[in-house]
């Protein structure tokens, strides 16, 4: 909250949506009250008022929101003082609907060496294979990104409560086929990753049950739905990652031969998860049928 207050492009109003926690909703209810005596920035506190979590708690927001533009930022996420003025910025243009930013790891703990860097996204940080510089980019990263308000209430707002920020940008790129959603690095925001998220556990669960977790999203998003992404990604890990790994071995980086059979194994599991995601699919397909006698 303190880091968006004092940006250098002020926000209209700022709205925090507390998920089902009615103590914590209290606090900041008390902390940031919204009948304030004209405070600098309007804010308001609210509870989720749907039973999801994430899609549903921006949805939450989103129907109180009055800016032309809307930015989310995770609540366990701090921006950087420009943050907003370089989201803002990337809007030069009409045919620009969504703009997202690069949330920066900030580790709890150490990185292991053995985490591949194309893998970030276990963990909801920007990773390597992303543009250096503002260019598209089919999927924006939830807990940096933003969207002009109207396109996003066009679309029904978050459709997926999980993969809430892929759900958005496949929907925007199929609704607006002709408008851009744009990657800005240079818009920053410093993402918390716990200790326990940097194990070979959690890795390979998130490698797992996330593409898992996407057949359904994809499922509900019909004909937006489409692998490019995923696919672009594999090939890129595969003939970048891997290679630069193997390089770094032979010039002395041993863990380098670790981040190549990390990303050889996070791929693997990734489709294996997807897999598992269609076979449930059809099988919930199945069942739904009506007997025939």
């Amino acid at each position: 909250m303190a880091s968006v207050q004092r940006q250098t492009h002020s926000p209209t109003e700022i709205i925090l949506c507390i998920d089902h926690n009615d103590a914590l909703l209290k606090r900041c209810q008390e902390r940031w009250p919204s009948d304030a005596s004209r405070p600098a920035i309007p804010t308001t506190v609210l509870a989720n008022k749907y039973q999801g979590r994430l899609g549903s708690a921006r949805n939450s927001a989103v129907e109180l929101a009055r800016g032309d533009i809307v930015a989310f930022l995770d609540d366990d996420a701090w921006a950087e003082p420009d943050w907003l003025e370089r989201l803002v910025l990337a809007y030069d243009s009409e045919e620009t609907v969504a703009v997202g930013g690069a949330p920066i790891p900030e580790y709890e703990g150490v990185r292991p060496p053995w985490f591949p860097f194309e893998f970030d996204w276990v963990f909801g940080c920007v990773y390597a294979g992303l543009p250096e510089s503002r260019a598209p980019l089919a999927h924006l990263i939830g807990a940096n990104m933003s969207v002009r308000r109207l396109a996003l209430n066009e679309i029904g707002g978050f459709q997926s409560d999980n993969h809430d920020d892929m759900d958005m940008c496949h929907r925007l790129a199929h609704q607006r086929p002709g408008e851009r959603i744009l990657f800005e690095p240079r818009a920053k925001v410093h993402h918390f990753v716990p200790a326990e998220r940097t194990t070979w556990s959690y890795f390979c669960r998130r490698c797992f049950f996330v593409n898992m977790g996407k057949v359904q999203a994809f499922q509900q998003m019909e004909g937006a739905a489409n692998l490019s992404a995923e696919l672009d990604f594999v090939g890129r890990a595969v003939s970048r990652g891997v290679t630069q790994a193997l390089r770094q071995t032979l010039r002395g980086d041993v863990s380098g031969v670790a981040r190549a059979l990390s990303i050889l194994v996070g791929i693997g599991l990734a489709g294996a998860g997807h897999m598992v995601g269609q076979l449930r699919l059809q099988l919930a397909r199945r069942w739904k049928q009506p007997s025939v006698r």
